[in-house]
């Protein structure tokens, strides 16, 4: 309790010194602009990017076996945001002045290089909990129980 306290006063502390940071600086740091940036976020993230996480969290339970299941959702998490990133710099490539290599990279073939890396890691650790129940000992056959196997507090 007390961690949680104190980790609470330092991310306050800290809120607050960017804010005062950012209305202090407020030719450079532009606080209307930010403020309207936050609000799209907002609107953006609670309007379609959370309810685009549930259904699929959703859909995962029902198509992916349990054991696997949080491996195949932290990947599809992990390729999401990846991919919300790559697609703003596949959109915005070439609008940069020129000399700014930053925006004239091949953001499709990276995208694909970091999605194929995310799948071998997610693929990787599955691998490894696989070999431990397997040298544990544990059932791999069912991993979701039958539809007429009820559990005991059922």
């Amino acid at each position: 309790m007390r961690t949680r306290l104190l980790l609470g006063v330092v991310g306050l502390a800290l809120l607050a010194y960017g804010g005062y940071q950012l209305l202090h600086n407020s030719s450079v740091t532009h606080p209307s602009e930010v403020a309207k940036w936050l609000v799209i976020a907002l609107i953006v993230h609670d309007g379609g990017l959370a309810w685009a996480v549930l259904v699929v969290g959703w859909l995962t339970t029902r198509v992916v076996p349990a054991r696997p299941r949080p491996y195949v959702q932290g990947g599809l998490a992990c390729a999401a945001l990846i991919t919300l990133i790559a697609v703003l710099l596949i959109h915005r490539r070439g609008h940069a002045a020129r000399g700014l290599t930053l925006l004239t990279q091949d953001y499709g073939a990276h995208l694909a290089v970091l999605l194929g890396m995310v799948a071998a890691v997610v693929g990787a650790a599955y691998l490894v909990r696989v070999l431990r129940d397997h040298r544990q000992g544990r059932s791999t056959a069912n991993d979701r129980p039958a539809a007429d196997q009820t559990s005991p507090t059922e």
